[in-house]
């Protein structure tokens, strides 16, 4: 019989777990998770021993994806020993700018942030990286990468989104008719790739007119109003795509007033409303755009910064792509679970 000479035996691994993440636990157990399981995890990913402050700011939180994000955030923060504070975005480039101004005069082991445009948040960012800051940047660029020192970009491929949702679309008219895309808001790199995706799609199939392109910039009163002006001046409508699925929700409200509801809807984000209506036929289809993920992954992105003093390049990528499926009727079901953990 030999003696495991290894540092962190299994037995010594979990013993530790147990006593330094017994919070974790409790927490993952009330999930249905094994306790021990729970610590092992919390442990092996390096949980802090102290509380870590971290701050974290999104585009606003009127948005359904934005108050995921700060859910999860919260819940993996706890798991992890971070004290989150929450800087609101508010759908508003100029107060989100306010916002980060007052972050960067204060003091903390990390910070993640969702720009709502590119590039304006970069003098406030820079001046935490100068401090020496990880700044961990979620969902779209705050700046172009090769001009910003930032921890990590942790975000979804949104050209992909964007296309798959529009594929399915246009195979469902049988690649012919008229199609609208709503867009979130235009300096948003997420944004900018959802069109992308929807132009790459559209531009194979010569029978399909594009009647419109407007963005309604993540607002659920302007989307509604758009697509009051569209019901008026369009008799014929087969397809409708939109940058993420409050904004086609509040749409589907104005076409089934209209009684227009023949209108194949598509979404980005996959939040339990959207999940809900794919599964009763409001909705065509939607993908993932993996909150829980990239929220909770800033959290352990930046402990592990902080505790471990992982780098850039040396154990986190400049940059990793976080990606969720497309949610049909098929795999709803899951994907509320899975979302309900705050697993994706």
């Amino acid at each position: 019989m030999t003696k495991d000479s290894t540092p962190r035996s299994r037995r010594d691994f979990i013993r530790t777990a147990s006593m330094s993440a017994g919070a974790a636990a409790a927490m993952f157990g009330g999930f249905g998770i094994s306790p021990t399981l729970a610590a092992e995890m919390a442990a092996a990913a390096g949980r802090s021993d102290k509380p870590l402050k971290a701050a974290f700011s999104n585009a606003g939180l009127q948005a359904t994806w934005c108050a995921q994000g700060k859910q999860a955030a919260e819940y993996w923060g706890k798991l992890f020993n971070v004290e989150v504070t929450w800087f609101d975005g508010q759908l508003d480039a100029v107060k989100q700018r306010a916002a980060i101004d007052n972050m960067a005069s204060q003091k903390w082991d990390f910070v993640a942030i969702q720009a709502f445009g590119i590039g304006t948040l970069t003098q406030p960012v820079q001046k935490m990286i100068d401090a020496g800051v990880p700044v961990i940047d979620m969902d779209t660029l705050i700046a172009p990468l090769e001009q910003i020192n930032i921890h990590s970009l942790l975000a979804p491929n949104n050209e992909f989104m964007g296309s798959a949702v529009t594929q399915a679309l246009c195979t469902a008219i049988k690649g012919k008719g008229k199609i609208i895309m709503t867009q979130g808001a235009l300096g948003h790199t997420g944004a900018q790739g959802r069109a992308r995706g929807f132009q790459s799609v559209v531009k194979q199939f010569p029978d399909i007119e594009v009647l419109d392109t407007q963005p309604a910039d993540w607002d659920v009163s302007k989307a509604a109003r758009l697509w009051e002006t569209y019901l008026t001046k369009y008799p014929q409508i087969d397809a409708a795509f939109f940058h993420n699925d409050d904004m086609a929700l509040a749409a589907y409200n104005i076409m089934k007033a209209h009684n227009r509801t023949n209108i194949l809807i598509g979404g980005v984000d996959a939040m339990p409303p959207a999940i809900s209506a794919v599964a009763d036929g409001r909705m065509y289809a939607t993908v993932r755009n993996p909150s829980c993920r990239i929220h909770g992954g800033a959290i352990i992105a930046g402990v592990a910064a902080v505790v471990s003093g992982e780098k850039t390049g040396e154990g986190i990528p400049k940059s990793v792509v976080v990606d969720g499926p497309v949610v049909t009727k098929d795999n709803a079901p899951g994907m509320l679970w899975m979302e309900n953990h705050f697993l994706i």
